[in-house]
């Protein structure tokens, strides 16, 4: 037998089995000292994130063009086309100059508004792809601008499949609940 056996516990705590142990005041600042540290440097990098990506952010504003004829325009390019309404239909219509008429798509946001009116003159900026014009903006004789959001080049963004007022939200995959029925 040693010695140790024979030494009687010191506390209570320990004949009952259950040690309890509360932390220093000292040791009980430096964790939150700590804990207020690592806030404070997620803070920090939240902020200097959104910086970047403010300052890294390209401005999709549009730069006007100079218009060119109909018939010039090439595929896949950003033009500028100045010439009369010649037909509409709903959220397209066609513009004409001597040159030629080409279609114009000004997306889901002219499908509800009168955006142009029949022979008005008007000057459409955008991106003339897969025979049609994408509006970005519709310049009136007035002087008026109507700036529209042309359809990405390469498809939605974002997983959202329609921009429209009836938007159907996340495409399928996405964590989302589906639409409530009507």
């Amino acid at each position: 037998m040693s010695n140790q056996d024979n030494i009687g516990p010191a506390s209570p705590t320990e004949t009952s089995g259950v040690e309890t142990t509360r932390p220093s005041k000292r040791r009980l600042g430096a964790r939150i000292i700590g804990g207020s540290a690592l806030v404070g440097m997620l803070l920090v990098g939240a902020v200097a994130g959104a910086v970047a990506m403010k300052v890294s952010h390209h401005d999709e504003r549009q730069a006007l063009l100079p218009p060119v004829a109909i018939n010039a325009m090439a595929d896949d390019s950003l033009v500028a086309v100045k010439g009369k309404v010649a037909e509409i239909f709903g959220n397209k219509f066609i513009i004409a100059d001597s040159t030629g008429r080409t279609l114009v798509d000004v997306g889901p946001g002219g499908s509800n508004a009168a955006l142009v009116a029949q022979n008005e003159e008007v000057t459409v900026q955008g991106r003339f792809d897969d025979g049609f014009v994408h509006a970005g903006m519709v310049i009136h004789g007035d002087g008026r601008v109507d700036e529209l959001r042309p359809p990405h080049p390469h498809g939605p963004r974002h997983g959202w499949r329609d921009f429209g007022p009836d938007a159907r939200g996340p495409g399928p995959g996405d964590d989302a609940p589906p639409p409530p029925k009507a």
